[in-house]
């Protein structure tokens, strides 16, 4: 039985319908070739976990990587099973992949295109790889997938939030279960109406990549349809560390609110630099300034310390869901537990997405029988499961996205310790923030067919 309520589930349907006009992709089943790119022939399986081990999103690597690690152990049976316990498939049983002990190999993305390309390719050529994972930027994320795509592997995307990744750059071979701009903005534009007030003025500063792009386009576009108004937006480069020539024209612009569409250690730098300026304590045009994160993060709550509070911003997930929500967020406790058995201290959402990613990647193995990633990717398109801490999710067959809750959160006035540094505002449903295939922020690109390799 559908894990989808009867609602959600035509709203699911009408979503696919929309795009109808586009031509879907034809899959072939595993058993219609003979080989493919790095098969494994022994009793054991190469995973490649690509992160960004230095660069302005570094943090996030780290928790990636103690997070794919965990995963690896619980599939080859090691620890406590964390969400194998919980996920609604009951494929895997802890004896690996398809009986196969699960190996790794890592490489460092630097946050550079070029190099996670780089090492991506090295993974898959010297080392075996026939899986690739991780990441903390969607441009390290696109180039990495149409590798993969080239390759003849598959890619489990790890933290990426642009439209793009599974819009105009969306592979056959890459899969998402990460949510994206559009999300954001469809899940923030009605809190930040209701708590600011629909007339407002925002400028907003945009790292100058492509998930920048696409997250200042959502969040404008939401917040515009309310009654805001775009005063300026000026692009940053990724490689900024200070913000204070960006933060000092905002004062003279007439904005009241400022959206900083930057992530990890540029959100930090910026914000704090905002925060100094004293723009917090300002009174621009009868109103009080307001500052916007529309990508949150743990990690960044804790790097930008007493300057979080307050400062809305919506998330892929949270260590404290079910905690707060209940069961409906199943399998948080059970992940939040392992990890901090084995680190000292709960995940991130970064870590979080990029476990379940190698779980839903063992699943889909698993249920196929293979590692083709054909029939990796039959198993996974369609694929309704839960129990992986987001509640009900729909890994959506034409674009390969997943679709589940969105959380809108904002910096806790008065945390009780390190760690307690964001509230939940409202979670807004999956059917909410669902859109055409064809939808305009997502125009362009095929998702063309499955590439086996060899």
């Amino acid at each position: 039985m559908s894990i989808f309520n009867p609602t959600r589930r035509g709203l699911i349907q009408a979503g696919a319908a929309a795009g109808a006009g586009l031509a879907l992709p034809t899959y072939l089943r595993a058993d219609g070739h003979s080989g493919f790119t790095n098969a494994p022939t022994g009793d054991t399986v190469t995973l490649g976990f690509n992160v960004p081990q230095s660069g302005p999103y570094a943090d996030e690597g780290a928790d990636e990587l103690r997070a794919f690690e965990l995963a690896v152990e619980h599939l080859n049976g090691e620890g406590d099973g964390g969400m194998l316990q919980t996920f609604s498939s009951k494929a895997l049983d802890g004896t690996g992949i398809l009986g196969k002990k699960v190996n790794f190999v890592t490489g460092d993305t630097q946050t550079k295109s070029d190099a996670a390309r780089a090492s991506a390719k090295s993974m898959i050529e010297k080392d075996g790889a026939v899986m690739i994972s991780g990441g903390s930027s969607s441009g390290v994320a696109v180039a990495v997938q149409a590798l993969c795509q080239e390759a003849g592997v598959i890619f489990m995307a790890g933290l990426t939030h642009s439209n793009d990744t599974t819009g105009k750059d969306k592979k056959a071979n890459g899969f998402r279960h990460f949510f994206n701009s559009y999300m954001s903005g469809a899940a923030l534009a009605p809190i930040l109406a209701n708590e600011y007030g629909k007339d407002r003025k925002a400028y907003h500063l945009t790292a100058d990549y492509n998930w920048g792009y696409t997250t200042e386009e959502a969040v404008r576009s939401s917040t515009e349809a309310l009654g805001w108004e775009t005063v300026n937006a000026v692009k940053t480069p990724l490689t900024s560390t200070d913000f204070s020539s960006y933060i000092a024209p905002v004062i003279q612009s007439g904005a009241d609110v400022l959206v900083l569409n930057h992530y990890g250690g540029n959100m930090i730098n910026s914000l704090t630099n905002a925060v100094q300026f004293g723009l917090r304590d300002q009174s621009v045009n009868g109103k009080q300034f307001e500052i916007v994160v529309p990508l949150y993060s743990e990690l960044m709550a804790r790097g930008a310390g007493a300057n979080i509070k307050g400062i809305i911003g919506s998330q892929n997930w949270d260590w404290s869901l079910e905690d707060k929500l209940g069961s409906r967020y199943a399998g948080t406790n059970a992940f939040v537990k392992s990890f901090g058995t084995k680190y000292g201290f709960p995940p991130s959402q970064a870590a979080h997405t990029c476990y379940v990613q190698t779980l839903l990647y063992a699943d889909a193995v698993t249920r196929g029988k293979s590692f083709n990633p054909c029939s990796v990717g039959e198993a996974m398109e369609g694929f309704e499961f839960d129990g992986l801490g987001n509640g009900p999710t729909l890994y959506r067959a034409e674009d390969h996205q997943c679709f589940k809750d969105v959380l809108v959160v904002k910096g806790k006035e008065n945390p009780e310790n390190q760690y307690d540094l964001v509230e939940i505002v409202e979670v807004t449903p999956a059917e909410q923030v669902m859109y055409a295939v064809d939808h305009p922020q997502m125009a362009g690109g095929s998702l063309g067919t499955c590439n086996p390799g060899a």
